[in-house]
């Protein structure tokens, strides 16, 4: 990973960090000289912290902790100290059809999480986030359309966006910026079930409906977490130091604003 400035040295926590996206972009933080703290509601957090710093010759940080639940928030993140990077990406997909009864339940898990989570982590941390500290949000592309079946979640990424947008103009006094990372398809595993259940649902094979998605790509492909953990090393670094308030995509040229 190419050495960014701005990010050595820097208290580094990424939330949801477990597997997936996350651990790739914390692994790009800790490649690029940050301090890093995982964050995730199991065990599998203490796992991942620590692969890393076998991997890499440094101390990670883990913190098992639910977002879902306040005063498990607040006691995790009591005694953090000083941060200066926070990358809020715990989140679910699951779908969520009208016609469906048990996804009433469902859609106040994935809003729980997906806004309100992210909103309980950002709100426990800013205390200890220092002036020129920046926020870094995973929301996707689908929070800028939406497919059918998935409302609660696209409804997530969307009120992430706006999340992003006001943050961005309140907490510009204090000298933090506030961005969002739209992903398009990766191969991680919540992603590929939603393709299983979305060629099931259309009676399509597995192959059919990665060729359809990819289709919609000028570069084609499913992206895997790595190839997206780039952007927010870069947002959160100070060649980004003119960035604020922005969603912005990694898809592969799928969504063109």
């Amino acid at each position: 990973m190419v050495m960014l400035p701005g990010i050595a040295d820097k208290a580094t926590l990424v939330t949801g960090s477990s597997r997936g996206i996350g651990y790739a972009v914390a692994e790009a933080f800790v490649t690029a000289g940050a301090k890093v703290t995982l964050l995730a509601e199991t065990q599998e957090v203490v796992d991942a912290a620590r692969r890393l710093e076998e991997a890499h010759g440094t101390d990670v940080g883990s913190i098992v902790c639910d977002v879902r639940e306040a005063a498990s928030v607040a006691g995790a993140l009591r005694r953090f100290g000083p941060l200066d990077i926070l990358v809020n990406n715990a989140g679910l997909e699951r779908e969520t059809r009208l016609d469906d009864p048990s996804a009433v339940a469902m859609v106040s898990t994935i809003m729980d999480i997906n806004v309100t989570g992210m909103f309980r982590v950002t709100h426990a941390m800013l205390p200890m986030m220092k002036p020129g500290g920046v926020i870094v949000n995973t929301a996707s592309e689908w929070g800028r359309y939406a497919p059918g079946g998935y409302s609660a979640y696209a409804a997530s990424k969307h009120a992430v966006i706006g999340l992003t947008r006001s943050w961005s103009r309140e907490l510009a006094e204090s000298g933090i910026r506030v961005n969002a990372v739209c992903p398009g398809w990766v191969g991680t595993e919540p992603a590929m079930r939603t393709l299983r259940t979305m060629a099931e649902r259309r009676g399509v094979t597995e192959a059919e409906m990665t060729a359809e998605i990819e289709a919609g790509q000028d570069i084609k492909g499913v992206m895997e977490p790595a190839d997206v953990a780039g952007l927010y090393l870069f947002l959160a670094s100070d060649l980004a130091a003119n960035i604020t308030g922005q969603a912005v995509h990694v898809d592969r040229g799928k969504f063109q604003a």
